[in-house]
């Protein structure tokens, strides 16, 4: 049987230590499909600290969540909306 880790309480973990603003992250999970879809809303301030330059530091988030999930079929999406 696959772990079930806490993969939302990890997201909000890692952004809200990149942001200046961490008490405006807010963090919906939603099932589609047979993959687990996270939409993520920081302040326009922190937008471009959690982009990263070229995009890396966001990408290694989506590396990060889906390393931690692993263990389980579904495929972990992560969007930034506005």
């Amino acid at each position: 049987m696959a772990r079930n880790p806490d993969l939302k309480g990890l997201l909000e973990f890692i952004v809200k230590g990149l942001v200046d603003n961490p008490d405006q992250v807010a963090v919906e999970m939603k099932q589609s499909g047979g993959s687990l879809v996270f939409e993520m809303k920081v302040s326009e301030q922190d937008r471009g600290r959690v982009i990263g330059k070229q995009g890396k530091t966001i990408k290694s988030i989506r590396k990060l969540l889906s390393a931690a999930a692993s263990g389980s079929e579904r495929r972990v999406v992560l969007e930034l909306v506005e």
